[in-house]
């Protein structure tokens, strides 16, 4: 910085305060000193500026499993967008699976490296009892509860919109319901699972109408639900699944083995991930504005770290059921159709 002033005329001062508070110079000595910064090929030291400053303006951004799923990338990317807009950068881990990885993460947090965390889904990753949710820095939750930590939360209306999957099933004359689950006490699968129960109750359904196949929202997980639906007599007529990568895993399975979908079974998926709209058919699912949870995390983790108090109450979005062609009228009500047709005929 000494050369760059140096060479530019003006004091250490100005040179710093061109570069971090340019409105505070005026116009022709910044032009001066930004010039001598490029033709210097001048770097500052962000870990001395951090130092000085206080601030690190570094968030991490922790993600169940980052090269899986087709969900968290575009929160991620909204995240970034709107820390670097506001002069922060992002730094992405998993705080579960590999420990020693985690644990640098955590390391990282604890020791004011990182000013703030993200967490999405629950990806809290407690190691030996050491968190980041006790960390002491500011952290907000995207698609989870963090309990009676007092962090905000961004959540979207699982119980709701798992409610609007299994009432369109319901309207269409289903009576036979398969939910296709996420993993036993993910925080929101018990919330979905919640909605789907509520809605089959006050259908007034039998419980030996309802089935329930235990997933972990991946393709996989899709696949093997479809695999038991080929082997069960009878067969429900009507999926409710947890996330759309089961759905399309669940359809492209049965849809191999000869079952014609929706006239032989009807399937809703959860998320509105890219796929959703392009695999065959194009999948009934409820549409997460995913983008839109990861600014306002993000809007929310800022308001905290420029001091703002935690919110008492957690920022709730609406998902919106979106109708395509995986879903239809159940088998019995289609076959009376055609037949009222085939007699006007």
């Amino acid at each position: 910085m000494l050369d760059v002033a140096h060479a530019a005329g003006v004091s250490a001062a100005t040179v710093s305060r061109a570069l971090s508070e340019p409105d505070k110079v005026r116009p022709e000595t910044r032009r001066r000193v930004m010039e001598t910064v490029r033709r210097l090929n001048y770097t500052p030291n962000e870990p001395a500026r951090a130092l000085r400053a206080g601030t690190a303006r570094m968030v991490l951004a922790a993600v169940p499993d980052l090269y899986s799923g087709a969900f968290f990338p575009a929160v991620v990317n909204a995240i970034d967008a709107e820390l670097s807009a506001n002069g922060y950068t992002m730094i992405t881990g998993s705080l579960e699976g590999a420990e020693e990885k985690a644990r640098r993460l955590v390391d990282l947090v604890y020791a004011r490296q990182i000013d703030g965390v993200i967490i999405l889904a629950n990806c809290s990753g407690p190691l030996d009892g050491r968190s980041v949710l006790r960390a002491g820095v500011p952290i907000v939750a995207i698609s989870a509860e963090l309990g009676e930590t007092g962090h905000p939360t961004v959540l979207i209306d699982d119980e709701a919109c798992a409610i609007a999957q299994t009432r369109h099933l319901l309207d269409l004359g289903h009576r036979r319901l398969l939910y296709v689950s996420g993993p036993d006490g993910h925080y929101n699968d018990v919330h979905r699972y919640r909605g789907f129960r509520q809605a089959v109750r006050e259908a007034g359904l039998a419980s030996e109408d309802v089935q329930r196949f235990e997933g972990d929202f991946t393709l996989a997980s899709g696949v093997a639900a479809g695999r038991s639906f080929l082997g069960t007599r009878p067969q429900p007529t009507g999926v409710v699944c947890a996330s759309d990568e089961m759905a399309i895993g669940f359809l492209k399975t049965v849809r191999t083995a000869g079952v014609e979908v929706p006239q032989d079974v009807s399937v809703v998926g959860f998320d509105d991930i890219e796929f959703a709209e392009f695999c065959e058919p194009a999948l009934t699912t409820i549409h997460q504005p995913r983008s839109l949870l990861g600014a306002t995390g993000a809007r929310v983790l800022l308001q905290r770290l420029n001091g703002n108090p935690a919110m008492d109450k957690p920022i709730v979005i609406r998902g919106e059921l979106r109708v395509r062609g995986s879903t239809g009228h159940g088998p019995e009500v289609g076959w009376n159709r055609r037949t009222l047709r085939s007699s006007a005929g």
